[in-house]
């Protein structure tokens, strides 16, 4: 037993470092490019992760299935994305309100391309440790997952209230939780090598074989929602911090709590997700998996449409509140249901293949494009304007478009999708 406790121990400090990493610049760069005018390009660098995701995780298993131990490929790639990192830090704060665009994109491109990986070898390590002491995936790796999302939220509030969310100091905040995660991850219990024994081919370790779950009209359908909702899901972490610190370019606003710390406010997201987490086996229990994806639906419709009607000030604030509320629904009851659907729904021989591919419809493909798509949008009714309140329609409007094309995904999902 006291070896159990002590793994769990290490394993909850590793999933906390882990998203500490991330929790550093993902809500708060969108405000730092907008500074520094980089505003109209805030979509190109949140679209990289899911570029990245469509082929970068897939190759790093592989290596760490055949050649290198898994904690030590998760050690080498931190090594690289935080000094890529650092490097992110340093330029930014050398060429200050002058940085380009070509200034940042590339060595980010290559800092997140690292970074991504690390999330499924993360998982490779815990579900190696857990089994190596007797220990249940399924019962114990959720609750040690949950500490991930705290370490994301204190790391959010930490750049916050240091002041770094508008600067390229969040990027030194990001690398120095990498350098210890660099360090911590060598000491995790070592993970099996195969060098020997079947192989699998280059179609299967990157998930190609489940594309044949296509054939099958009721997959097809699901595959093809997944994406289209997968389009809502890096939109708030890319330009909820801008929108919200926006308001500070009108006198009305100037100096208020949450607009001055947006990412204390955007934490609240966070937080939902933790206890909605915690609720999940309820309301599977409950509801059927169309029940619970048309909640999270519903709920993407709520996050962006009370963006839409929101203010710092009373009323409007318990409007943006309510959509940090109703992001852990959004975000968590589709990902995991979605996924437990995936699971009941495929074959034993290409369940692993299948969920890749469910990632790869969503944070892959349907996250791409969504960003791009919102890229469009928010240059058009946002940075073509200079008038701080006519920005600030600008703002109102793209809500409202986001949340008009999540009803409509919602519609078209509750007609067109049947299971039992």
């Amino acid at each position: 037993m006291k070896g159990e406790g002590n793994i769990r121990l290490r394993l909850i400090v590793l999933s906390w470092l882990q998203f500490a990493i991330w929790g550093s610049y993902l809500t708060s760069m969108g405000s730092y490019l907008d500074r520094v005018n980089l505003g109209p390009d805030i979509a190109i660098f949140y679209s990289v992760q899911g570029i990245v995701s469509l082929f970068m995780p897939a190759l790093m298993g592989i290596i760490a299935d055949r050649w290198v131990r898994a904690e030590r490929l998760l050690s080498f790639c931190h090594f690289v994305s935080a000094a890529l990192m650092i490097y992110l830090g340093i330029t930014g704060i050398r060429l200050g309100d002058d940085v380009t665009f070509m200034d940042l994109f590339p060595a980010y491109l290559a800092a997140v391309g690292f970074y991504m990986p690390t999330i499924a070898l993360v998982n490779s390590a815990s579900y190696t440790a857990l089994k190596k002491y007797g220990l249940d995936t399924v019962k114990s790796f959720p609750s040690i997952r949950l500490f991930g999302t705290v370490g994301f939220i204190v790391s959010m509030i930490i750049v916050d209230l240091t002041g770094l969310q508008r600067t390229p100091g969040q990027f030194f905040v990001s690398a120095a939780w990498g350098i210890v995660m660099m360090f911590y991850a060598l000491t995790l219990p070592k993970c099996p090598v195969n060098k020997g024994g079947q192989k699998r081919s280059l179609s299967e370790a990157f998930g190609l074989t489940a594309f044949k779950l296509f054939k099958k009209r009721k997959m097809a359908l699901f595959f093809l929602f997944s994406m289209l909702l997968g389009v809502s899901l890096q939109i708030t972490n890319g330009y909820a911090s801008p929108f919200i610190s926006a308001f500070g370019n009108i006198e009305e606003y100037k100096g208020m709590f949450f607009v001055d710390h947006a990412n204390i406010l955007i934490s609240l997201s966070q937080l939902s997700e933790t206890l909605c987490i915690l609720l999940i086996p309820f309301v599977l229990r409950r509801f059927g998996i169309k029940t619970i994806m048309l909640i999270a639906m519903l709920a993407w419709v709520g996050r962006f449409g009370f963006f839409a009607i929101g203010s710092p000030t009373f009323p409007g604030v318990l409007f943006i509140i309510l959509s940090m509320i109703v992001y852990g629904v959004a975000f968590d009851f589709f990902n995991i249901s979605g996924s437990l659907f995936v699971d009941n729904e495929t074959d034993a021989s290409m369940r692993s293949s299948a969920q890749g591919l469910f990632m790869m419809m969503t944070n892959g493909l349907g996250a791409t494009i969504g960003m791009h798509i919102a890229r469009l949008i928010v240059n058009n009714y946002v940075y073509s304007e200079t008038d701080p309140e006519l920005v600030m329609e600008g703002w109102k409007m793209c809500w409202t478009i986001f949340a008009g094309y999540s009803m409509v995904v919602t519609i078209l999902f509750a007609l067109i999708f049947k299971t039992k």
